[in-house]
């Protein structure tokens, strides 16, 4: 009996052998390059972000992460809560990933709602895509202002203040 079981895995598994796909070809070259955020440019993203709020009175968390969604830089204002620097995280990696302000992706969540339940998205203002020509290179987010709105403004101001765009 362990013989016929043992010739019938084996003759199975030559027969799924003999199946097996083509390999797959790959284009002419097997890289690519990308632009992406250095860590001095998120570093100082981040610092600007809570002194532009910390201007306007609010104390915040800033998280910088690259085009990926990983993060580089996290600078937390003294007096904001513990809450903000997870809020700031998802708020970033939302943004990298969608490739978009969450403000506006947030709009879209009721002709939307499966955006809701994916994984570590955080579709509240506050995440801000980091754009160099015209590609999203990183993302900023942003926690603990009264209002998503003002996150945006910190982030969106220190972008145009650190990268001159």
């Amino acid at each position: 009996m362990k013989n016929i079981v043992l010739s019938a895995i084996l003759l199975s598994s030559a027969a799924a052998a003999q199946q097996a796909p083509a390999p797959v070809k790959l284009a002419t070259t097997p890289t690519v390059q990308v632009a992406t955020l250095s860590l001095d440019a998120a570093s100082k993203l981040a610092l600007q972000t809570v002194a532009n709020c910390a201007e306007a009175g609010y104390n915040v968390s800033a998280t910088v992460v690259d085009r990926s969604g990983v993060t580089l830089a996290v600078a937390r204002s003294e007096n904001a809560g513990p809450h903000t620097i997870g809020a700031s995280y998802g708020k970033a990696f939302t943004s990298a990933s969608g490739r978009n302000l969450t403000s506006e992706m947030a709009k879209g969540l009721a002709s939307n709602p499966g955006l809701a339940s994916i994984p570590g998205y955080l579709l509240l203002a506050g995440g801000v895509p980091v754009r160099v020509n015209n590609a999203v290179v990183g993302a900023i987010g942003v926690g603990g202002a009264p209002s998503g709105m003002i996150d945006e403004k910190c982030a969106t101001d220190a972008i145009k203040t650190v990268l001159g765009l």
